[in-house]
């Protein structure tokens, strides 16, 4: 299940896989908390002692396992990870029904624990959201949001399987193109990787990372998308379950056409409330003196737009769709994108100057909050999420789910619908309708979520909390707005790194108080 499913038309001429991924990862990649920079601290001076685990993951043939060694080494790329950062490759079956047969390399990168040896816990591995999010980009890109941890932690991230540097799905007009073209050339160029990218093989990976990593137990830290990752890995391993933190869950009841409702209803719900505080606060507030005006407002300027998109500066427009996307980035920042996004509103609509509003989200530290995307994690996001998804219904069932898209959300609901349509022409089927993330047996897992969260409503992570089992979910509830509430909410912060440091999971049904309340 991807963070979400909202699409994106941008230009004219593409099929229509090629139309629905062009503009699904904004919301998608994003889910990861708003990022801050410091200096790393220095290392620790003191000989490290390496950790060594006796619990090897079952049935894979010794070669991948106590047959194999992590060699780091210096990274040579990203370029932010030249200095403080090691780099390794991992030999993983490509086909876990079949170990013995041909393997892949998964890439890895790590910033060493600076912490004295006797109070190193292990590794804390990482995964930022997506699905498409290279971690070996994302770690140097957020090392200031978990540096807090390297007294205790080895930081560990990865390219999960069909990113950057992990069997990339190819999907472009050729084999070396990282463009998406649709899924007939993900077929054609990359058909024997795609039954194998899913989240479920991805977490297998996890459980022999954590292996050769030297650790028990894995520790784990997840975002949005990477919630999945985390619940299924639990699922599937809950003896090997160490302090898995779950931020902004994904709801793993929902198949992927509700989940767009889901997500919609709770974007046009944040609208709704900035609208409200921008009538009652800000002088000669853009969207009218409500959310009844302010819908009729954006309506109306939808239509302008859809008729003549406004520039943007450097020869780029803001069409309708583009809007709708843009304001959703604003929101996923919570309060803080407020303000913003009123001047945005106001010199488009007043001046028709589509700048401010398609560039603001990114000079503010978008809650997009992941690297940048690239060509090929677009193509990686639709791999992943149809490999997971087996939702293919006729083109009776998409229309009849497009419409319910569109009528939920006035502002919305147009741009987010085409996104039913994304694995309708995917040329394998996907694992299951919804995810199995039952852990019954594991260690408590802590789950995160906003009441206000526009990108993975609050719901999802009651639900994710109930279905992981009694006992093991345990759900820590923030009273913000905005995708993701780590580190911006102290009390949050507070749990999750008590949690990470001792395993003590704050109390049944605790409350954080914070934008909302």
């Amino acid at each position: 299940m991807s963070d979400a499913q909202p699409i994106r038309s941008r230009g004219t001429g593409l099929s229509i896989g090629a139309r629905i991924v062009a503009v699904v990862l904004l919301a998608a990649i994003g889910a990861v908390g708003a990022w801050f920079q410091r200096d790393a601290p220095g290392r620790s001076a003191e000989p490290r002692t390496e950790f060594t685990a006796n619990n090897p993951p079952a049935g894979l043939p010794t070669a991948v396992t106590t047959g194999q060694h992590l060699r780091w080494s210096r990274c040579t790329s990203p370029p932010t990870a030249r200095t403080g950062y090691d780099c390794a490759v991992m030999k993983a079956p490509l086909d876990y029904r079949k170990p013995a047969g041909r393997t892949i390399d998964v890439a890895l990168i790590r910033r060493k624990a600076t912490g004295p040896n006797d109070r190193r816990i292990g590794s804390l591995v990482l995964n930022f959201g997506g699905p498409g999010v290279s971690g070996v980009i994302g770690l140097p890109e957020f090392l200031d949001e978990y540096e807090p941890f390297l007294d205790r932690y080895d930081l560990v991230s990865f390219d999960p399987r069909g990113v950057g540097a992990t069997i990339p799905v190819r999907c472009g007009r050729t084999a070396d193109d990282t463009g998406y073209d649709g899924a007939e050339a993900c077929a054609k160029h990359s058909g024997a990787l795609l039954p194998y990218v899913g989240t479920s093989h991805t977490a297998r990976d996890l459980d022999l990372m954590r292996y050769l990593l030297g650790d028990e137990r894995l520790h784990y830290f997840g975002v949005s998308y990477g919630t999945a990752l985390g619940a299924v890995y639990a699922h599937l391993y809950p003896s090997h379950v160490g302090r898995l933190v779950l931020e902004a869950s994904v709801d793993p009841t929902e198949d992927l056409n509700e989940d767009q409702v889901s997500q919609v209803k709770a974007v046009q719900a944040a609208f709704d409330r900035f609208a409200a505080h921008c009538a009652a606060h800000i002088s000669h507030c853009p969207t009218g003196d409500g959310p009844e005006e302010a819908a009729r407002r954006m309506a109306r300027l939808a239509d302008r737009l859809e008729k003549t998109p406004a520039p943007t500066g450097g020869g780029g427009n803001l069409d309708a769709d583009d809007l709708a996307y843009a304001v959703s980035d604003h929101l996923d920042l919570g309060t803080d994108g407020w303000s913003p996004l009123a001047e945005a509103l106001t010199a488009l609509i007043d001046h028709n100057d589509g700048g401010p509003l398609s560039k603001g989200a990114g000079d503010l530290g978008s809650a997009d909050r992941a690297p940048a995307p690239s060509d090929s994690s677009r193509a990686a996001l639709v791999a992943i999420t149809c490999a997971d998804s087996s939702l293919r219904p006729d083109l009776e069932r998409l229309d009849r789910d497009e419409a319910r898209v569109k009528a939920a959300s006035p502002v919305f609901g147009a741009a987010w619908s085409n996104g039913v349509y994304l694995c309708y022409d995917w040329p394998f089927d996907g694992e299951r309708a919804t995810l199995q993330v039952n852990a019954d047996g594991a260690a408590p897992v802590l789950v995160v979520g906003g009441t206000g969260d526009p990108i993975t409503p609050y719901p999802g992570a009651r639900h994710m909390a109930r279905a992981l089992g009694d006992g093991v979910g345990v759900l820590l509830t923030a009273e913000e707005e905005g995708h993701g509430t780590y580190p911006q909410n102290r009390c949050v912060t507070e749990a999750v790194d008590t949690y990470l440091r001792t395993g003590r999971t704050p109390a049944v049904g605790k409350v954080c108080r914070g934008s909302m309340s």
